[in-house]
């Protein structure tokens, strides 16, 4: 699976101002996608940009500055992606659905070694995805423990959409829909512990 998000090779005197970050950025992610975060290279990147060496240290300082803008842009689309799901189960969909749809963002947000951890823009993202996971524990009733009850949801759908983007559940998928076999899995776990829906 590769990132959509891909770049082509551009004289610098073509860029505008801001362009020269997006392109960084997603010759990031393309390179993220196809031979993971340990492959990046500043430098390698301004030649795939067609700038000068030192230009994407003017935006990002170093690669540990890329990363974190990449776990940041990778933060909000999981916002966005998770906002306003019909409950838990639909929330754990969607997280399985972004890590399909954005697989290079996904490798790099959840390594903390790599970012810079008290990055504010970073702190925010992670705030406002980590609201969106907690909505969806909120809506159930009578849960004891929401907090422990949200890591089990979110264990369930983060291991399985790893599991996904490394093919290692690709022979018991089969043809299925993996967004349709998340939600077996996740009514095989989880119904019991949730009251009837009306009519049930």
């Amino acid at each position: 699976m590769t990132s959509d998000h891909g770049t082509k090779s551009a004289s610098r005197n073509t860029y505008h101002h801001g362009d020269l970050r997006q392109a960084v950025l997603a010759a990031a992610l393309d390179t993220i996608a196809a031979e993971g975060p340990g492959a990046l290279s500043l430098r390698d990147l301004a030649r795939r940009a067609g700038v000068s060496h030192a230009a994407p240290a003017h935006h990002f300082k170093d690669r540990t500055g890329l990363l974190t803008a990449i776990a940041v842009q990778g933060y909000g689309l999981l916002a966005e992606a998770l906002a306003g799901a019909p409950g838990l189960r639909e929330r754990g969909v969607r997280y399985v659905r972004f890590a399909a749809a954005h697989p290079a963002h996904f490798q790099v947000m959840f390594r903390p070694e790599l970012l810079r951890a008290d990055d504010p823009d970073l702190l925010a993202a992670k705030e406002r995805a980590s609201a969106e996971l907690r909505a969806g524990v909120a809506d159930l009733p009578d849960v004891p423990d929401a907090r422990t009850a949200g890591i089990a949801a979110w264990s369930l759908a983060h291991g399985f959409a790893t599991l996904l983007l490394t093919h290692n559940v690709a022979e018991a998928i089969g043809d299925r829909d993996p967004e349709e076999y998340f939600r077996s899995l996740a009514g095989l776990l989880f119904t019991a512990q949730l009251p009837p829906r009306d009519g049930e």
